[in-house]
């Protein structure tokens, strides 16, 4: 099962806290990176901001 078949699975107030938590996961490494002025775990921001506009995407699916 992919992730965007388990995702729409979800009700969308689940789907809107896990982008919440996701939206406080990028701001951590956005945060991380400034503070140690590295250019670390941009792989990882990369995969979190997707994660979110899938969840975005989904949630409009559903509202719609």
């Amino acid at each position: 099962m992919s992730k965007a078949t388990a995702l729409r699975d979800m009700a969308i107030e689940e789907l809107e806290s896990a982008v919440i938590d996701v939206n406080k996961e990028i701001y951590q490494i956005i945060d991380e990176n400034k503070r140690d002025k590295k250019l670390e775990k941009l792989e990882l921001l990369r995969q979190k901001r997707k994660h979110k506009a899938r969840l975005l995407t989904i949630i409009s699916e559903k509202q719609s």
